[in-house]
């Protein structure tokens, strides 16, 4: 019914994971996962990357059609790189993003996202207050979700260090230079319902 756009710039690429709201006299409308979308964007020093990563499951929870809550489970393991080719640094990027000194997927395959709270801005658009979870680290995020017909959107901005993920972090390492990664990704999700 609405459009809920979750910024997951996820450079470090991500999952979340959190606790469940209960819907207020409403509906759970399930997420069509292979309709829906999440983009990652990181940056460093001397550029940036993006991809994508595929949401394992996740409901908007309605009522009448106002949104009360929400909960997603992203799939780690699926994080991909848009940026580079094949042979030219793609495979190389993947498998570091998937490492332990980023999302760690082997022990932690999935993060999620779970709304705590969730405020009117006007018809459409909605502070939603949440807790996400990345490796097993859970922390409260704000973003702004937008709902149009039978779908939905959100963007927001990650601290990976706040989840553990300080791999050239010049927050943490010094004498870092052109290597180092900023703290901050982006990440953008697009849901059909």
């Amino acid at each position: 019914m609405k459009k809920s756009l979750l910024s997951l710039a996820f450079v470090a690429i991500f999952g979340f994971s959190a606790t469940a709201s209960t819907p207020i006299d409403g509906e759970k409308k399930q997420i069509k996962v292979s309709e829906s979308t999440v983009t990652w964007k990181g940056y460093k020093v001397t550029g940036e990357h993006n991809g994508n990563i595929n949401l394992k499951s996740g409901h908007l929870e309605m009522n009448g059609k106002k949104l009360t809550g929400g909960e997603f489970v992203i799939d780690m393991t699926s994080i991909t790189c848009n940026d580079l080719e094949a042979g030219k640094g793609k495979e190389k990027l993947e498998g570091h993003l998937k490492s332990a000194d980023f999302f760690g997927v082997e022990s932690n395959p999935t993060s999620k996202l779970v709304f705590t709270s969730v405020k009117a801005m006007n018809n459409n658009s909605y502070t939603v207050t949440g807790d996400l979870t990345i490796k097993g680290i859970t922390k409260p995020v704000t973003l702004v979700v937008s709902m149009f017909e039978n779908k939905a959107s959100a963007t927001m901005k990650v601290d990976r260090t706040k989840f553990d993920i300080k791999y050239g972090s010049g927050s943490f390492f010094d004498n870092l230079g052109d290597k180092a990664i900023y703290d901050d990704f982006d990440l953008v999700v697009d849901l059909a319902l």
